[in-house]
């Protein structure tokens, strides 16, 4: 069961890998739209979906039917999902870029709230499934290993195999090739329907052991937004919530730019990209061993800070040095090297860091049951996610702005852009990122939850039970 949960992460790290590294790249330098109209798309469609991610949280948290409160959701998003992303990836030929502007909008909004049906409710099974303080980080780092490995793999076949079958004399390099994406897109969406049916699936046994609905009830716009502030108004998850709004920015701003760091900065090739990707596979097993003990030995939110505050202080260290001319230009020798042991290192600090913040949040679901006397996992989760995509969105556009300051053209030939740019890039990213990391940890440090309040917590609603 365990597996198959963590399984289904697979399904998010494809979706969350095509969204983040690769939207921007390929509608603004492949298509060739402009970089400022890509990011206002995808800011645009981010705040459509992130206004119903509550509803389908509280939707999901007081569904009645034989299947429970999440498993009928996430059945139902499995052919949607597929099918809208893999047209994602495949616009029409000729149209302007107004055209597809609005296509992207439409498509990447249906895209969104259909895997919100599938994503909410499959993250709210993790408080239900254990209400234990240690357990709770191992389920969710397993879960978060996987959704980092079917990113990882996805992008690895990318450049590892479908860029350079794509490479031609007209378009030497795969990444340019608008066909590399369509078979990019019928892949990714077959991957993200099995990653889907498999959870769905490998937790059906336990529907019966899941928390169950409250009882029906005539309910009313002003009953339903009166539950839902009613839940949301805790101290912890407000710190959370804005934990999450900073993380995701520099996130968005991060993984946007990740490649255009990677090819156009460092000069990497399709090869060198698809090793660097591919050694990530290691800092997921660094996050996924070290959120548990630093769980079971310094407590979530301290393990947080202390982790978060290393792996962000570190990850821009390649490039500042690049930048100050202490390491030398180029992809050859030492330097690529060192580029991929800091990544392997920070980015599992970073994992270990998601993990610990996403066990903290469902460690409030049972503080907020005792408080309201409903369980609204799936509105702790998607309130969350209403917020993440907001801002990440806000995260891609930033990034957009940074392409456009450095003087990174949409179509811009790599070998053709000025050491100018480039310098440019690199300075204009690294106090961005930091600057919002930096206001991430100090958002968490307002996070008051510990090990002791949940034990009580559990102990409380436990009496109340007997009790009732």
């Amino acid at each position: 069961m365990r597996i198959a949960y963590g399984l289904g992460a697979v399904a998010s790290g494809v979706k969350d890998n095509g969204f983040s590294y690769l939207l921007l790249l390929f509608y603004s330098q492949v298509i060739g739209i402009d970089a400022r109209l890509v990011g206002l798309a995808i800011t645009l469609g981010l705040i459509i979906d992130a206004l119903i991610d509550p509803i389908v949280g509280y939707y999901s948290d007081n569904l009645h039917s034989r299947l429970g409160r999440r498993h009928p959701l996430m059945y139902a998003a499995a052919i949607p999902v597929a099918a809208l992303y893999f047209m994602l990836w495949n616009p029409p030929h000729g149209w302007s870029d107004m055209a597809l502007f609005w296509y992207m909008i439409g498509l990447g909004t249906l895209i969104r709230v259909s895997f919100s049906f599938y994503e909410i409710p499959s993250t709210a099974l993790a408080p239900e499934l254990t209400d234990d303080y240690d357990a709770r980080s191992t389920l969710i780092s397993l879960r978060t290993f996987f959704g980092w490995v079917g990113g990882i793999l996805i992008a690895v076949l990318l450049f590892g195999a479908i860029f350079p079958a794509f490479s031609t004399p007209a378009i030497p390099n795969g990444q340019f090739n608008r066909d590399a994406y369509r078979l990019y897109g019928m892949i990714a969406s077959g991957v993200m329907f099995v990653a889907i049916m498999v959870c769905a699936i490998g937790t059906h046994r336990r529907i019966p052991l899941l928390k169950a609905a409250p009882p029906a009830r005539r309910k009313t716009l002003r009953l339903i937004f009166s539950e839902i502030f009613e839940t949301l108004s805790n101290r912890s998850f407000y710190a959370l919530f804005a934990t999450s709004a900073f993380g995701l920015i520099a996130g968005g701003v991060s993984a946007s730019l990740s490649f255009y760091i990677n090819i156009f900065f460092w000069g990497f090739t399709s090869a060198q990209i698809a090793l660097l990707t591919s050694s990530v596979l290691i800092s997921a097993v660094i996050g996924g061993l070290l959120a548990p003990l630093a769980t079971r030995t310094i407590g979530k939110r301290r393990g947080a800070i202390i982790i978060g505050l290393v792996a962000f202080l570190g990850a821009p260290l390649p490039i500042l040095l690049r930048l100050f001319d202490l390491i030398p230009a180029g992809s050859t020798g030492g330097v690529y090297w060192f580029v991929l042991v800091a990544t392997v290192l920070d980015v599992g600090l970073i994992i270990a860091f998601q993990i610990l913040a996403v066990s903290m949040m469902a460690d409030l679901v049972e503080q907020s049951e005792l408080q309201t006397g409903r369980r609204s996992e799936g509105l702790f989760f998607a309130s969350t996610s209403l917020l993440g995509k907001l801002v990440a969105g806000l995260g891609v556009t930033i990034a957009s702005f940074v392409l456009t300051i450095a003087g990174l053209k949409a179509g811009a030939d790599p070998t053709q852009v000025s050491p100018e740019a480039i310098w440019r890039l690199g300075a204009l990213y690294v106090p961005t990122v930091l600057g919002l990391w930096m206001a991430m940890l100090g958002a968490l440090s307002f996070y008051q939850l510990t090990r002791k309040d949940h034990e009580a917590n559990l102990a409380a609603l436990e009496a109340r039970r007997l009790l009732e």
